[in-house]
């Protein structure tokens, strides 16, 4: 469920239009609704609240500083993947210990900045990684607390870029060889084993896949105590998805009851890392109508956001839902919704039926909140967009539209190129 709603003609975030904001903020514009925000954190939080739990959000879906204040003040941890994700959780006030280090390329400056800051522990994902992890803890005395990432090969039946559990995939170390690297870990001084941790892939929409892979980490985890290393912590990760079509995915209570009727009675605190099913749906990007244009093949669209915006729909093929944030006409035709990059991928939805618009419209890119902003870039030299957060009717700017003074921030010309080529011939 999210606050995005019309009411009569227009499309309300709670209780403010959007065209109010888009009048106030401009666009292309992110948009995010509060009262969804915190009622996705809180449903998802609740249905584990009969076991032992931390929910530490997945900050690379959306790592605005707001967005993370909202999840920190409600008792949530966080999940992060590079040092810039770990200090940006940092400055918006989490407690050190909540945080967990993923990831396969985390460098020696990040490990020691992680280490310094005393979070709760690393998700391994090599036994180079191990190695160095090792020797960065050394050089700052102290023991560092980890889990290994384990790749239990499972399908998750999601977009094959998204799948993270497979034996094909850069993530983790392959649950035959977990037991062995297992017993390494335990062998080096500055490493100190706190749990197991397994993450199968992202947007997945049925329960079997987390379920299939639980049951062969459980069964690991008890081979572990057979030899001594004590498990304190299960790392299962996200993936659950959402609603961005006709996908039905599970509800957080019917995903929590199939993950807690597995691990009863194990003793384990459980660490969960949702992302996209807190903040998909609630974001939105809304973006202007520049012009419209027919061919003998197709409609087009042309808006002010492209793919350096919003680039699922262009890397992943992915489905948006896009609406007029004010109905007009209830003609109706096939279209392409493309922006003003200039790549021929630049496209928002292709073949999609809508409603008619003309230009000067402004429509609603849905379900925009989680790898939305994230995942945008200043490809073509474009400003990156703002973004407002909503609360009731009133909203808040929580990031800035770029300049083109930003563009260029720490870029220099070396002195040598101030001169003309006829003077550096002399």
């Amino acid at each position: 469920m999210h606050y995005f709603n019309f009411k009569g003609n227009d499309l309300y975030c709670e209780d403010t239009p959007l065209r109010s904001l888009v009048e106030k903020w401009g666009t292309p514009l992110y948009l995010y609704s509060h009262r969804t925000l915190c009622r996705h954190f809180e449903v998802f939080d609740s249905a584990f609240e009969s076991y032992s739990h931390l929910v530490c959000f997945s900050v690379k879906a959306n790592s605005n500083l707001a967005l993370l204040k909202i999840f920190i003040t409600q008792g949530g941890g966080a999940d992060v993947v590079s040092g810039g994700e770990l200090f940006r959780v940092l400055k918006a006030g989490i407690d050190p210990k909540k945080v967990v280090y993923s990831g396969v390329g985390k460098t020696e400056e990040e490990i020691g900045f992680a280490l310094e800051a005393g979070i709760l522990m690393f998700n391994i994902e090599s036994s180079e990684e191990l190695k160095v992890i090792n020797q960065q803890a050394k050089e700052l005395d102290t023991k560092a607390p980890i889990s290994i990432r384990v790749n239990p090969d499972i399908d998750p039946k999601t977009h094959p870029y998204i799948s993270t559990g497979l034996k094909k995939n850069k993530f983790g170390i392959d649950l035959p060889r977990s037991l062995e690297e297992y017993r390494f870990a335990r062998s080096l001084k500055h490493i100190e084993i706190i749990g197991v941790d397994c993450h199968i892939g992202s947007q997945i929409t049925e329960t079997g896949p987390f379920v299939e892979a639980l049951r062969k980490v459980i069964t690991l985890i008890s081979e572990l105590r057979q030899e001594g290393i004590a498990i304190q912590y299960l790392d299962l990760g996200g993936g659950l998805g959402i609603t961005y079509a006709e996908e039905v995915p599970p509800h957080p209570n019917e995903y929590a009851r199939a993950i807690l009727s597995e691990i009863q009675g194990q003793a384990l605190t459980l660490i969960l890392e949702p992302g996209r099913v807190i903040v998909g749906n609630a974001g939105v990007l809304v973006t202007k109508v520049l012009y419209t244009k027919s061919t003998q093949e197709k409609n087009f669209v042309i808006v002010d956001a492209g793919m350096n915006d919003l680039i699922r729909p262009s890397l992943y093929n992915a489905y948006q839902e896009i609406v007029p944030i004010a109905k007009k006409t209830e003609e109706r035709y096939t279209a392409d919704i493309v922006g003003p990059i200039c790549e021929s991928g630049d496209f928002l939805a292709r073949d999609r039926l809508l409603t008619k618009v003309q230009k000067g419209d402004f429509l609603a890119i849905m379900s925009a909140g989680a790898y939305g902003f994230a995942m945008s870039s200043n490809y073509n030299s474009r400003p990156r967009p703002a973004e407002v957060l909503v609360s009731g009717n009133d909203s808040f700017l929580i990031r800035q539209r770029e300049s083109f003074e930003d563009l260029i921030r720490g870029e220099t010309i070396p002195d040598f190129l101030s001169y003309s080529s006829t003077s550096r011939a002399r």
